[in-house]
């Protein structure tokens, strides 16, 4: 078996770089999210317990989400796992560590994807969707067939709130303050691996499995 971690800021590309992996290389893609609204539509007692803290607005704690990922390896001991997102702090790092150490796994590698602020703000800013269908298009890299119309059905598009440039900005701050003490953990255990997030998909791909 084989453990990733997948990091990178909002826009990074991680979670289409976590698709990739799964789509062609036959990973298990784990984003908590997905994950916990799973273990919630499914009512399993693990979902239970976290749909109470989801109700209130609250973080689910640590220790229900290790053991939903505890549950998920021993499901499928033989296949290999990328985990989107997660951790997100050095509390979970370690504590996901304690649980792999107990079921004699650890973390293979960790890939941080690398990109430039004003490039994650491009492409996060131009980030428009179609309020009927969902469709997601982007004006610099994306464009729909016309300006602002959903090329299905020709609602007009909208922009997130928050996908504004000063709601990024701020997201991209939180993020480093919470993420670089992660970033040093992983580095400090030799286990990082720093990816440019520049260029279309099939290129960071290509750079990502070279350093597999």
């Amino acid at each position: 078996m084989m453990i990733l971690v997948l990091l990178g800021p909002p826009g990074s590309g991680k979670g289409t770089q976590g698709a990739l992996l799964k789509n062609r290389l036959g990973f298990e893609h784990i984003s908590t999210g997905d994950m916990l609204r799973a273990e919630v539509s499914k009512k399993s007692p693990l979902g239970l317990k976290a749909e109470e803290y989801m109700k209130q607005g609250l973080l689910v704690p640590d220790d229900l989400i290790i053991a939903m990922i505890k549950n998920i390896l021993i499901q499928a001991p033989n296949k290999n796992y990328v985990f989107d997102g997660f951790p997100r702090n050095v509390n979970q790092a370690e504590a996901f560590e304690t649980m792999l150490n107990t079921m004699g796994l650890q973390v293979d590698k960790v890939f941080y994807f690398d990109l430039d602020d004003d490039v994650i703000i491009k492409r996060l800013s131009g980030r428009r969707v179609c309020p009927k269908c969902g469709a997601t298009y982007n004006i610099y890299y994306q464009k729909p067939k016309n300006d602002t119309l959903c090329d299905n059905d020709a609602t007009p598009l909208i922009q997130r709130d928050d996908d504004k440039e000063e709601v990024i900005a701020n997201r991209l701050r939180v993020y480093k303050e919470q993420t670089f003490p992660l970033i040093e953990y992983y580095k400090s255990k030799n286990k990082l691996f720093v990816v440019s997030a520049n260029g279309t998909q099939e290129e960071v791909f290509e750079k990502l499995k070279s350093m597999l």
